[in-house]
């Protein structure tokens, strides 16, 4: 039993391993795309640490006679990549690289938080630490992010005069559409793949509301006159983006699984905070509401999944029979 619980340490620490080369493809890239000073200088101080980071749990791993997994270290490389092309893809890249670096940041504190209460369970006070240490970091970088959301939608705006702001308005709800049209599709799934009550209860929850959600913004889109060819677009440039690539690199545990939910929760988190905000500027009081109510809620489901993360990590070493 213990040598299994090891095992499953081991096996966490090489995904912290694959998820910080990720992150790195995307920091030395992002400062150049930012738009905003304090978004660039915010990248490049992450960028010092996600090193740091990246370094640690290699040495972690050396530590234990292991080393980083080559096949997830290219796989998560790789999707790095394809996130800033994603990003530069879109008209208002700025705005775009906020929302999914806030979601990357939630998806790397999820890792490490779940890395922890692995390495708790194990007795592996040297993983403890680091991973507690790393998290905070993590953490204090997503509240950095939240702090400059106004110059991202600055920077997003800058080369479109006032007078856009209403044809920009419809491109925004439809992306907002479209997350959530990909939100139902992870949280019909959950459940099935999870075998957790708790969890099941959780994830079940949430759909409930995302489909209302979805709905609430199809809504706000009719009554500004936009035909579906606008959620078909945005379908597609959302679908440019492969979180594909994480489930190729991590298996559909429940541990895991919760983890991308709260990632996924974060893209939400992001992509509403720019929406209310344009809505505000466009003076569409109607849609700034809604958004700011769905906001609300994503930021709970967000909280209560962070609070499922014990049950999720029982869930996940139960599935591999691992009971300690």
């Amino acid at each position: 039993m213990t040598r299994a619980l090891d095992d499953q340490l081991t096996k966490y620490l090489t995904d912290a391993h694959s998820i910080e080369v990720q992150a790195l493809a995307q920091l030395r890239k992002a400062p150049d795309i930012a738009g905003a000073d304090v978004l660039a200088q915010a990248f490049r101080e992450h960028l010092s640490e996600t090193e740091g980071h990246e370094q640690t749990t290699r040495e972690l791993l050396e530590a234990r006679d292991e080393t980083p997994s080559k096949v997830k270290d290219v796989v998560m490389g790789v999707g790095g990549k394809g996130f800033l092309l994603f990003a530069r893809l879109q008209p208002d890249t700025p705005g775009k690289l906020f929302a999914h670096a806030l979601s990357f940041e939630g998806l790397e504190l999820a890792s490490y938080e779940l890395l922890r209460r692995v390495a708790e369970r194990a007795g592996a006070q040297d993983v403890v630490d680091a991973a507690t240490r790393i998290a905070g970091e993590e953490r204090a970088m997503m509240e950095r992010l939240e702090e400059h959301v106004d110059a991202a939608l600055e920077a997003a705006l800058s080369e479109h005069p006032r007078d856009e702001l209403a044809t920009l308005l419809p491109k925004y709800l439809a992306d907002a559409h479209a997350i959530e049209e990909q939100a139902i599709q992870l949280l019909e799934r959950a459940p099935k793949l999870v075998d957790e009550p708790e969890l099941e209860s959780v994830f079940s929850h949430h759909l409930t509301e995302t489909r209302e959600h979805a709905e609430l913004i199809e809504s706000r889109l009719r009554a500004l006159d936009e035909d579906s060819s606008s959620l078909k677009d945005a379908a597609l440039r959302l679908g440019a983006l492969n979180w594909g690539a994480f489930f190729q690199g991590h298996p559909d545990t429940p541990g895991k699984l919760t983890g991308f939910a709260y990632a996924f929760e974060h893209l939400e988190i992001g992509s509403y905070e720019l929406l209310s905000r344009l809505a505000d500027r466009a003076g569409d009081t109607q849609t700034a509401e809604v958004a700011r109510t769905i906001l609300g809620q994503e930021r709970e489901a967000a909280r209560t999944l962070a609070s499922a993360f014990d049950t999720a990590v029982t869930a996940s070493l139960r599935a591999v029979g691992v009971t300690a």
